[in-house]
């Protein structure tokens, strides 16, 4: 009797802390956002996204390329003749609510917009955006990045082109570093796929460095944030984004990748492509987009008869992940609950 009691005493413990741990996990994971976190009403299309807090409306706003998948067309022109789409949310980043699209066409006829990044200074909003003139059916054109600002995140004018040496330069991001100036890293495809950066003091004159801040392995869509004590630049290698880090933001240490696995929540795979970073209460949120009909990224399934790529391996979601800091690197588990808020901004 003594052994049996003593069993159902064990048993019963053993289930209360099973059902203390669970109400703890479900308390931890209450925050969990919707998968996918996003996808553009309109042409089904959104990709490099970037999370801007808007001050007056106090709420989030998520700012992307809007490529039109579902529209028959050539060969890549889905990619071409893009405006940045708007979508906001209210509720810290759970729902998402699609807006419209900036219009930022400042020469005649349509024309191409990709990647944007947005700094905020001096109550004054600057974006720097990929533009591209004219639409193109095969991958092309001279790309340039440009310069707007803004009181609100809707109403934009246009400043000009940066004064960077070189054209084809695509996807900045921008931080300011404890010296009061800013630097901008970006994508130059003259030298090869590889991050180059400048630097200013207005984010008007900027001084390019003739060296390249990563290279190496090709890739695109670099993003700087800082976090843990660390500066990290991730990059995108068309196969997960792969993990820099740095104590300066001037020497570089190549680290492993992250979302190169396909993961297993809705329109989570095959891998993550061109992400941002929120880092937000004590945590790291990566912000990418997936090709949810493909099996590899690459994998566009080729050109119909009418030398048009299906819908559905055009069409793209939007998903958040948790980076999380294990003492030594970033590492990030698609598939592991987290509480996902995204906390007002002073």
């Amino acid at each position: 009797m003594r052994d049996t009691s003593m069993i159902k005493g064990i048993v019963c413990g053993l289930m209360m802390m099973a059902g203390f741990t669970a109400v703890a996990q479900d308390a931890a994971i209450k925050n969990q956002p919707p998968s996918p976190l996003y996808r553009d009403p309109i042409y089904d299309g959104a990709a490099d996204p970037v999370l801007v807090y808007n001050k007056a409306e106090k709420e989030w706003t998520m700012l992307y390329t809007q490529r039109r998948a579902n529209v028959q067309s050539p060969g890549v022109a889905f990619c071409y003749g893009t405006a940045i789409g708007v979508a906001t949310s209210k509720d810290h980043g759970h729902t998402w609510v699609y807006r419209g699209a900036l219009n930022l066409e400042h020469e005649r006829g349509q024309n191409t917009f990709w990647a944007p990044d947005v700094a905020f200074d001096k109550g004054v909003y600057h974006m720097f955006v990929v533009y591209i003139p004219g639409v193109y059916s095969q991958w092309g054109g001279d790309s340039h990045l440009v310069h707007y600002t803004s009181k609100n995140l809707w109403d934009w004018k246009y400043e000009g082109p940066l004064n960077l040496p070189d054209h084809n330069i695509i996807d900045p991001t921008l931080m300011k570093m404890p010296d009061g100036k800013w630097h901008m890293w970006y994508k130059d495809q003259k030298l090869g796929s590889i991050t180059m950066t400048a630097e200013s003091n207005d984010l008007v004159n900027w001084k390019a460095d003739d060296k390249p801040a990563i290279e190496g392995r090709a890739h695109e869509g670099p993003k700087i944030f800082r976090f843990k004590d660390y500066y990290w630049m991730i990059t995108d290698e068309w196969q997960g984004q792969r993990v820099y880090r740095s104590k300066d933001a001037k020497t570089w240490e190549h680290q492993g990748l992250v979302l190169d696995k396909p993961g297993h929540r809705p329109e989570d795979t095959p891998t993550g492509a061109h992400a941002d970073v929120v880092v937000s209460d004590g945590h790291a949120y990566i912000i990418y987009f997936t090709h949810p009909g493909r099996k590899k990224h690459f994998e566009d399934g080729g050109l119909d008869a009418d030398g048009a790529y299906s819908y559905t391996t055009k069409r793209t979601s939007i998903h958040a992940a948790e980076l999380e800091f294990n003492g030594e690197t970033l590492v990030c588990d698609r598939d592991k609950p987290f509480s996902f808020w995204l906390a007002d901004v002073k």
